[in-house]
């Protein structure tokens, strides 16, 4: 259940625990009504005129009771849940009730140290969301640990970790997540979840690159703008009918860029086999080669290429290894790829698309 539905349904046990007949002074029962009438409305400005001629007329301990169930209740209808929260704990409010008015108002450390004395699943989950508020990554792999441990293995569960533990640098941890989510589910929306997780981070173009081929691979691709993007990388690192074919999947555009980069692709794929022979021939061209090879779906040939690149151990090594993997799954030698993708340097900027490329091979 939302934080947003446990808010409205404590409101409405505030109201129902007001009895029509509550021993209120007219004046305090005129301002209660009132307050009731704003919120209802969502006036913001009459609950808060109407709660403050309640607190000021109220005299028992009755009324200063009846005042507050109010506050928080009309204060939780129109959004103003700091308020709210601050009149029910001075009522003695449960902690299951004032810790998400603390969240939903932003005071997160107060609502951190109200759910984490209460009990039950629904404080829990409010600390590991707070913590991932705050940017305490770790913090929130931790919280989401215990809430795994304590409550079970939920997919919205490891799927929250597994964003935790890739913004917490936790490299492994997120890797294990990622796994186990996708080895029980490897479906278009399972893997959306998780990619686009991964193209929110600063990467370098290659990464980038092999991300799209990723995303295309595994039917997440849907953006305009990403098809778009995903052309762009492809025609720099040489891959024109990969450009194209993305160009064609997204419909094109009527835009001058659109038509400029549709003519380029155009162009690169009515000249790229004879670049892929002439690129392959030589070490220090030969990732390029391998590009364009795998373009034209010339996978072999591709990794061929790719391996003259590696062997050569130049600044294209790594990305070579990378798309050396793709172009093995692509063409169903999956031990190839998974000892592509396993050695992949750590520290190169490959290694995370890698890894989730090696994931996608295992599902094949």
């Amino acid at each position: 259940m939302s934080i947003n539905a446990r808010l409205l349904i404590a409101a409405s046990l505030i109201v129902a625990a007001m009895p029509a007949h509550a021993a209120v002074s007219k004046a305090v029962g005129n301002a209660l009504n009132a307050a009731a009438s704003a919120a209802k409305s969502r006036n913001a400005a009459g609950v808060a005129a109407a709660i403050a001629q309640a607190r000021a007329a109220a005299s028992t301990a009755e009324e200063k009771q009846k005042t507050a169930e109010m506050a928080g209740f009309a204060f939780t209808a129109v959004g103003q849940y700091g308020q709210a929260a601050a009149a029910l704990e001075q009522v003695g409010a449960p902690c299951g009730q004032l810790g998400p008015l603390y969240y939903r108002a932003g005071q997160l450390d107060k609502a951190v140290a109200i759910a984490k004395g209460c009990p039950g699943e629904a404080s829990q989950i409010l600390v590991a969301q707070s913590m991932s508020r705050q940017g305490n990554h770790k913090a929130a792999v931790a919280a989401y640990n215990k809430l795994i441990a304590s409550n079970g293995a939920k997919s919205v569960y490891l799927e929250n970790l597994a964003g935790a533990q890739f913004k917490a640098g936790d490299k492994a941890g997120y890797l294990a997540t990622t796994t186990r989510l996708i080895k029980s589910d490897p479906s278009p929306s399972r893997w959306k979840v998780l990619l686009t997780e991964m193209q929110g981070q600063n990467m370098r173009s290659e990464a980038k690159l092999a991300l799209f081929h990723l995303m295309m691979a595994t039917g997440t691709l849907n953006r305009a703008q990403d098809y778009t993007e995903f052309a762009k990388l492809a025609l720099i690192a040489g891959q024109a009918a990969v450009a194209k074919a993305a160009l064609d999947k997204a419909g094109g555009g009527s835009d001058t860029m659109s038509q400029k980069l549709a003519a380029a692709a155009t162009a690169g794929v009515a000249k790229e086999a004879g670049e892929a022979v002439k690129l392959s021939a030589a070490p220090n061209t030969a990732f390029k080669g391998g590009n364009a090879y795998l373009g034209l779906n010339e996978y072999a040939k591709a990794i061929a290429a790719y391996d003259k690149a590696i062997a050569a151990n130049g600044p294209d090594a790594d990305f070579a290894r990378v798309f050396k993997g793709i172009a093995a799954v692509k063409g169903g030698q999956k031990a190839v790829a998974q000892a592509a993708f396993k050695a992949v340097d750590e520290k190169g900027g490959m290694k995370d698309v890698a890894n989730l490329w090696s994931l996608y091979a295992s599902t094949r």
